[in-house]
Formats: structure tokens, C-alpha cells, sequence
């Protein structure tokens, strides 16, 4: 797998993911952005990704269905309530329900199969091991396994002297210095979506994890969170 400045591009259609996306067009790479259909209640986020894909720049967007989500364990796949107005210690004690079993794990699969297919060796993903929802498969220890088994795993790099890349930008940035990198390459975050449960017309709740995350981010960055709440 030569170096051709390919990358595959994990898009939720979130903030990180989004600034993420930047971030690997601002490096010079031809960006192939990867979203996934898997179920998921905010299924919101699939047209924002797909907005983001356009305005950022992406030379593709593959929206993957993918059925995770019958599996459940997931407040964001099953009938299980999704945790409103947690506090900051609260979202830290413990994983919470909203935690989808194995979903970076089986994202980062898809993504290593695509970026091998064009021959790219870089594969980014907007994870954060700071102001999150202390998911597991948002750990630096995580994203450094997973590239040393892409390494195993491919016959590009078996046979080849190819070597993957598990990009992950923003591992240590708090969001506000997410956001403040984001504004810095002009990411348009009022097309982005954040919310775990929005309403049926999209409006973000404002009270889940990733809400209050978002809007923490945003006061602590000094700006104004353009997202629409139901609460406003």
C-alpha cells in the first residue's frame, strides 16, 4: 500500500468529527469520509455528516449501513432512556448507557478495509480522551492497540511495506480547544449535530451527556453555540 495522500476520515457528523475532517484536508490529504447508518436514534447526524463531507472538502462520502444496532446494550440503538443533566463527576464515575458495544472497534474495521481498498494509509478518527463520556474505545491505550493490529491484519501490510495509521488529532484536546482549532479552520459547527436524543424535527435536547458537553465546550472556548435547543 504506497503512500498515494489518501485518508479515510471517520464522520459522525458531530463537532470532533467535523474538526477532524479538517484537520486531515489542512494536512494535504485526499479525504474519503466514512459514516455509518447503524440504527442509531439521532440518525440527524447522517445529514450532517453528509453536509460536512461537501463543505469540508471530502472526494467521497460512504454512508455504511451497518446492523450493530440490532444487537442493542445501547441507549442509542435500543429502548433504554438516554441520561439527561448529568454533572461533570457524574459523567466521569462510570460507562455510561449510551455507550455503544464495540462501535469504534467495529467502525475502525470498516475504515481499515476501505483505506486498503484505495491504497491509504492514514486512517483518522475524532476521538477524545478528555472532555468525553468516558467511553473505553475513546482511549489512547485503544487507538494504539487497534493500529497495531491493522498492522497484523492486512495483506498491504503483510506483504507490503505499507504501514496504517490511527490518526487521533484531538485525543488530548479539551472541546474548547476542539472548537477554537475548528473556528481556526473555518468549520461551519452551526451544520454539525451533537445530540443523543434530539426532537422528531432535530432539535438538540440540550441535557444529554453530549449536549452539555458541546455547550461547555462552547462557553469555555468565549462563543456562541449555534446549535438549535428544544429548551430555547
Amino acid at each position: 500500500m504506497a503512500e498515494t495522500g489518501k485518508a479515510v476520515v471517520l464522520l459522525s457528523g458531530g463537532l470532533d468529527s467535523a474538526t477532524t475532517l479538517a484537520i486531515a484536508v489542512e494536512k494535504g490529504f485526499n479525504c474519503y469520509a466514512m459514516s455509518f447508518d447503524y440504527g442509531q436514534r439521532h440518525r440527524f447526524e447522517l445529514a450532517a455528516a453528509k453536509k460536512i463531507a461537501d463543505r469540508v472538502g471530502a472526494i467521497k462520502h460512504l454512508v455504511l449501513p451497518i446492523g450493530i444496532g440490532d444487537i442493542g446494550g445501547s441507549a442509542l440503538t435500543a429502548d433504554i432512556a438516554v441520561p439527561k443533566e448529568r454533572s461533570d463527576t457524574d459523567m466521569a464515575a462510570s460507562i455510561p448507557v449510551t455507550y455503544v458495544p464495540a462501535r469504534n472497534t467495529v467502525f475502525l474495521s470498516c475504515a481499515l478495509a476501505w483505506a486498503e481498498t484505495l491504497g491509504a494509509e492514514d486512517i483518522y478518527i475524532g476521538v477524545n480522551a478528555v472532555d468525553y463520556s468516558g467511553y473505553p474505545d475513546c482511549r489512547p491505550e485503544f487507538i494504539k492497540a487497534f493500529e497495531h493490529m491493522a498492522n497484523l491484519a492486512t495483506k498491504a501490510s503483510v506483504e507490503g511495506d505499507a504501514k496504517i495509521r490511527i490518526q487521533a488529532p484531538l485525543l488530548y484536546f479539551t472541546k474548547a480547544e476542539i472548537i477554537k482549532k475548528g473556528i481556526s479552520l473555518n468549520v461551519d459547527y452551526s451544520i454539525t449535530h451533537s445530540c443523543y436524543d434530539p426532537s422528531p424535527e432535530g432539535l438538540a435536547c440540550g441535557q444529554c451527556d453530549s449536549c452539555r458537553l458541546r455547550k461547555k465546550g462552547f462557553a469555555e472556548a468565549g462563543l456562541v453555540d449555534p446549535t438549535s435547543y428544544i429548551e430555547e
